[in-house]
């Protein structure tokens, strides 16, 4: 057990350093530097460094967690756990069908308020996107490196998608409120008048 400490631990802060990065750089006095560094091309340069940084975390976690083996898990478990990775990878598909990925990468600018979406996946959990990647990464963690690393992800998520309510609140206002109490937030609400529309 005190083998896995060092590593968990050294792990969890360098997840730390990449949430506190990417939320400072979202914020405003970030996102006036990065505006002073790269004008209309500062998402570009947001999600740049927040590539660059998540890369580091991930090359780091290799080495910490190289003297771990993977998991021994049987079969059906496995099989389980490909479908539960397949179905995140259907639900990001479908999901990023209603975003501009050009826009949402910074590879193209505007200045205004990309519509509120409430189509498709979004008719069913207003984050689909958080959803899909959280499957995906439940359907990989057959190893201590790849477990850490979901752990370390959804608990960024649960705190991270707090924040992006109060902005998405402060965007669209009482359209984002009515559609809040409509769609649940990450957990579909399979209710019978639900499955008659």
């Amino acid at each position: 057990m005190i083998g896995w400490i060092i590593p968990i631990a050294l792990y969890g802060a360098l997840w730390i350093s990449f949430g506190l990065s990417h939320s400072f750089f979202a914020a405003s006095p970030g996102r006036s530097w990065l505006t002073r560094m790269a004008g209309r091309r500062e998402r570009l340069l947001y999600n740049a460094i927040a590539l660059l940084h998540l890369m580091i975390v991930l090359a780091l976690g290799v080495i910490l967690f190289s003297a771990h083996a993977p998991f021994h898990l049987p079969r059906a478990l496995h099989a389980l756990m490909d479908g539960i990775a397949l179905l995140g990878v259907l639900i990001l598909y479908r999901a990023g069908r209603s975003y501009d990925l050009a826009r949402f990468l910074g590879l193209t600018h505007s200045e205004t308020i990309e519509p509120l979406a409430v189509t498709g996946m979004n008719q069913i959990v207003r984050h689909p996107l958080y959803l899909g990647l959280i499957l995906l990464l439940l359907g990989l963690s057959a190893t201590p490196l790849s477990l850490a690393t979901t752990i370390c992800v959804v608990i960024y998520i649960l705190i991270g998608i707090r924040f992006e309510e109060r902005k998405l609140l402060g965007l669209y206002g009482a359209a984002y409120r009515d559609y809040c109490r409509a769609v649940p937030m990450l957990i579909p609400r399979w209710t019978r008048s639900h499955n008659r529309s």
